[in-house]
């Protein structure tokens, strides 16, 4: 079946809002495969993302152990991480596929993370930018921080309970911790 543009867009929302990602509802409602999905929309030019060197030098800066936690796959996050210059700060990448392709904020990908990476949840900070995705992690004791970056999720009603604390940019954040300018 296709959808024109508007159709298109409010299918994605519907799924996206009803099942917590695209995929998941393309997957639950049409029985479309996961990981050709992932391929497929994962196949776009990164050429407007460079090296993010002040974030660079941020999280080079941070102790511990760092880890991405992705609802995309790890082949696309490995492509950005690499455009940013900065996927030699990561110790590991916990995508989509990892979390039995159940995205965030299904409690099970955060469980399954913690396990995998043997990671003590009250010594852990998670930084995201979907408010909603911090509910399970202060749940499981983690420190929440929320990057408010104006996107479509981050203007929806907000409860506030599970979040620490609330930046604008991750980069900026970092050096402010370490009372540098970034």
């Amino acid at each position: 079946r296709h959808f024109d543009e508007v159709e298109a867009h409010r299918v994605q929302k519907h799924h996206f809002h009803t099942h917590g990602t695209t995929l998941r509802g393309l997957t639950v409602e049409h029985g479309i495969d996961p990981h050709d999905f992932l391929e497929d929309v994962h196949n776009i030019d990164l050429e407007i993302i460079g090296p993010d060197e002040s974030l660079a030098r941020g999280l080079g800066r941070l102790p511990g152990r760092k880890f991405i936690f992705t609802n995309g796959d790890a082949p696309y996050a490995r492509r950005v991480l690499g455009r940013l210059g900065i996927e030699h700060h990561f110790h590991g990448l916990h995508d989509i596929v990892a979390a039995d392709l159940r995205p965030k904020p299904d409690p099970h990908g955060y469980e399954l993370m913690c396990k995998r990476f043997d990671i003590a949840p009250q010594k852990a900070v998670l930084v995201e930018d979907m408010a909603k995705n911090l509910k399970p992690a202060k749940a499981l004791g983690m420190t929440t921080v929320w990057v408010d970056n104006g996107s479509e999720q981050a203007l929806a009603r907000v409860d506030t309970d599970h979040i620490d604390e609330t930046i604008a940019d991750v980069g900026d954040w970092l050096h402010g911790l370490f009372g540098e300018q970034a």
